[in-house]
């Protein structure tokens, strides 16, 4: 992967991420507020932010850092910071889906009574992105010990970079012209099927009878 590939790929990333974390902490401020206040109009606010910015800062920073760990030297399971960033994202994503955002939505219709919990949830998130970003600055911790010797990675075709940096906006084109809803199909359809490429040129032939 070239230098200036990698550099928008991490430059994407850092940019969806503090976007994710921005509005992670914009829903935390809306939820204290419309439970100091009994404002329903914060939880309308809060949800609004929720599914139409939030959620696709989110998918695109979970998907450029798989493909930032994909692309590089670092791998998906080499290096345990890079794991636990993975499961971190994963987990939280999963959590905002089934958890905060139909909590967030019976708040914003009058169906729920405000608890701290929504105010918890949100500051949890924002906070466990910042430790994210301080881990991939200091990189701690060893290698993951069923990588003991890593293994070169094949190069990728010269138009994948390209193809990787258009995947969130055809990912967010998808959602607001298409589904009206968050739909990252070609982040799922890259991010699974790319290490099946890499496995299979990592494969050797075999040997000639």
């Amino acid at each position: 992967m070239g230098r200036t590939n990698r550099n928008l790929l991490v430059w994407l990333h850092v940019l969806t991420s503090v976007g994710w974390m921005s509005q992670a902490l914009a829903l935390f401020t809306l939820n204290v507020y419309g439970m100091a206040t009994g404002d329903r109009d914060a939880y309308v606010m809060a949800e609004l932010l929720d599914e139409n910015v939030l959620v696709h800062l989110a998918n695109g920073s979970l998907f450029t850092g798989f493909m930032l760990s994909a692309l590089t030297r670092w791998g998906y399971f080499q290096y345990w910071w890079v794991l636990v960033k993975a499961v971190i994202s994963l987990i939280q994503l999963n959590v905002a889906i089934f958890v905060l955002s139909p909590a967030l939505t019976a708040l914003a219709e009058g169906e729920a009574v405000t608890t701290p919990a929504m105010p918890v949830g949100t500051l949890l998130m924002a906070s466990a992105i910042a430790f994210q970003g301080w881990l991939s600055i200091a990189k701690p911790w060893k290698r993951t010990p069923w990588t003991a010797k890593p293994v070169p990675s094949p190069a990728p075709p010269a138009w994948f970079p390209y193809f990787v940096l258009a995947v969130p906006v055809a990912d967010f084109a998808l959602a607001f012209f298409v589904f009206g809803h968050p739909a990252p199909l070609f982040f799922l359809l890259t991010a699974v099927g790319y290490p099946f490429w890499r496995s299979r040129h990592l494969t050797p032939a075999p040997a000639a009878v």
